[in-house]
């Protein structure tokens, strides 16, 4: 399974965090991928300078922009459950 935590933490939720979780959560569920992803929330990353929204996938740092969640999942999440 991989795990995939969001940042929810102020500055990351004013860079669109929320809509990251959203689209993340529709992706996962549209894909029916619940048994090979874990979506979680965490408070301030560190990252906060990043510009995009901090994302980790199986504890590698990545920042998201919320208007390419989907290309994030297919190039990111989808490698990482197909190992």
């Amino acid at each position: 399974m991989v795990k995939v935590t969001v940042c929810i933490g102020s500055s990351c939720h004013l860079k669109g965090s929320r809509q990251v979780v959203e689209e993340l959560q529709y992706i996962v569920k549209r894909k029916n991928l619940g048994e090979d992803v874990e979506l979680s929330g965490a408070f301030c990353m560190g990252k906060c300078a990043e510009k995009g929204v901090s994302v980790t996938v199986d504890g590698k740092f990545y920042s998201v922009d919320p208007a390419a969640v989907e290309e994030f999942f297919d190039d990111v999440i989808v490698k990482a459950i197909n190992g």
